[in-house]
């Protein structure tokens, strides 16, 4: 679904019938405990380019609204793991390169 922000996202969700206005994001609500969002968030947001760029079934995102410094905007910092070589993935956008290798020409 199309976030605020206007990026397509899978864990956006928005209710728009019959004059619903309601819009959550579903990655925060599932943290424990529950994340606050606001619509402003899905601006500044990691996951829709993760997801253009890693399509990868295996991977699992968690996130978390955290506020880098003092006086600055909150944003959404993500962690991946993989689900298959149960580690932590270090670069989300590429992946853990166990479940789809890089092919040889680019591991000169």
């Amino acid at each position: 679904m199309e976030t605020p922000a206007g990026k397509e996202c899978r864990f956006f969700f928005g209710d728009y019938y019959r004059g619903r206005n309601h819009e959550e994001c579903r990655l925060l609500l599932a943290t424990s405990p529950p994340q606050n969002w606001t619509p402003d968030l899905c601006y500044t947001c990691p996951v829709p380019e993760i997801q253009l760029a890693n399509a990868c079934p295996e991977m699992v995102l968690e996130g978390r609204v955290e506020r880098p410094f003092p006086y600055i905007k909150k944003q959404v910092t993500i962690q991946a793991y993989c689900k298959k070589s149960l580690r932590k993935v270090d670069e989300p956008k590429i992946g853990c390169g166990e479940c789809h290798p890089l092919p040889p020409i680019f591991s000169e």
